[in-house]
């Protein structure tokens, strides 16, 4: 089975049964328990597509986004990048192929080295990848600087001596400033406050426009996915429970866990009481397989 974009182009990104396993261990002498966080999942994204993974924190949506791109690896599974089987890359291969897949962190202030001038951090992946002359990569720099909407001249400041919105917008150039096809945004606003939020997204949804850029947008506010997506899948307990048009799963869930989660969105309306769903486990197979419900509509029931 795979879940081919809508378009049905051929798709940019596959990622066919992947599974992340962790080993947890109680106490020092404790007994060893395996955590399958990523269990059995497959999605497809096409080229200038953005796919949207949503989910309760724990679901395994960040996990999964980071194994598709190797920061964790993978216990089994397989990722295509333009056919290309990531997973199979040797080491040179691998950083070769992270100038076309990046990743922008949810939180801008742990991933920034806080003794590092943002120019230099938004500069470093040019130098570790060798590309330029110095004063080619400081053009570079102040290029991506302003694509992002930031004065160049913030690059000699130190992440702490930016706001919130302008280091999300730095770790935004670091993940430009190589041009790649495909970017991991990981929760990229949720660390922001709302009135800067709006700002960000409106500046993704222009970037890809412009860049024509393929989004993971990984995520748990709905309203934001509703907005920017093209697809949503969504992941409970590790496995994807639904896929779908984002128009299509918003306006007829079919999954109860879709179903609990829509209905724990916030109504603009003051006077509406939204009737809040309640999840019951029990009423439903968790190892379901996906079955399509409507065309382009699949949902583990």
């Amino acid at each position: 089975m795979t879940l081919a974009p809508a378009s049905h182009a051929v798709p940019l990104l596959e990622v066919h049964h992947l599974v992340k396993e962790f080993t947890r261990r109680r106490g020092f002498f404790g007994r060893s328990t395996v955590v399958r966080a990523v269990d059995d999942v497959s999605f497809d994204i096409g080229e200038g597509e953005t796919f949207g993974l949503v989910g309760e924190s724990g679901s395994g949506k960040t996990t999964t986004g980071r194994c598709i791109l190797r920061l964790v690896e993978p216990t089994a599974g397989e990722v295509r990048f333009r056919g290309e089987d990531v997973l199979a890359f040797p080491r040179e291969r691998l950083r070769r192929a992270r100038r076309d897949m990046q990743i922008v962190f949810q939180d801008p202030a742990s991933s920034l080295n806080p003794r590092m001038r943002v120019g230099a951090a938004v500069g470093e992946p040019l130098a570790i990848h060798r590309l330029g002359t110095r004063a080619e990569r400081r053009a570079r720099v102040e290029e991506v600087f302003t694509l992002v909407g930031l004065d160049p001249a913030l690059a000699r400041r130190h992440p702490r001596e930016l706001s919130g919105g302008q280091r999300q917008r730095v770790g935004l150039a670091r993940a430009l400033v190589l041009s790649p096809s495909l970017v991991v945004a990981d929760e990229p606003v949720s660390s922001l406050d709302v009135s800067v939020q709006a700002q960000v997204i409106n500046l993704l949804m222009d970037l890809q426009a412009r860049l024509r850029l393929t989004y993971l947008l990984i995520a748990h506010d709905l309203r934001i996915v509703r907005h920017v997506c093209d697809r949503v899948a969504v992941m409970y307990l590790g496995r994807i429970v639904e896929v779908a048009a984002a128009a299509s799963l918003f306006a007829s869930p079919r999954h109860p866990y879709t179903q609990a989660l829509l209905s724990a969105m916030p109504v603009a309306d003051p006077s509406v009481t939204p009737a809040r769903l309640v999840l019951d486990p029990a009423s439903f197979d968790r190892s379901a397989p996906l079955r399509e419900v409507s065309p382009g509509h699949w949902a583990a029931v």
